[in-house]
């Protein structure tokens, strides 16, 4: 798939936005590439309840690209 404006962002900015914003943030992130039903389950269970939350900032911090359902 083409890489969306969100894959060129800095890895700085994604980071911030991710601890502080995740359901939203991770949910149009994951929309844009092309996942509408998970998008919609994160936005509806605020990031998977909080669980996929601490797992998309670990995953950024580790690999600097969110892969958990993504």
């Amino acid at each position: 798939m083409a890489g969306t404006q969100i894959d060129s962002m800095d890895w700085t900015v994604n980071l911030i936005l991710t601890v502080f914003a995740d359901p939203v943030w991770q949910g149009i992130n994951r929309f844009l590439r092309g996942k509408p039903l998970i998008a919609i389950i994160w936005f509806i269970t605020g990031g998977i309840f909080g669980i996929g939350w601490i797992v998309d900032i670990f995953t950024m911090v580790t690999k600097k690209d969110i892969t958990f359902l993504a």
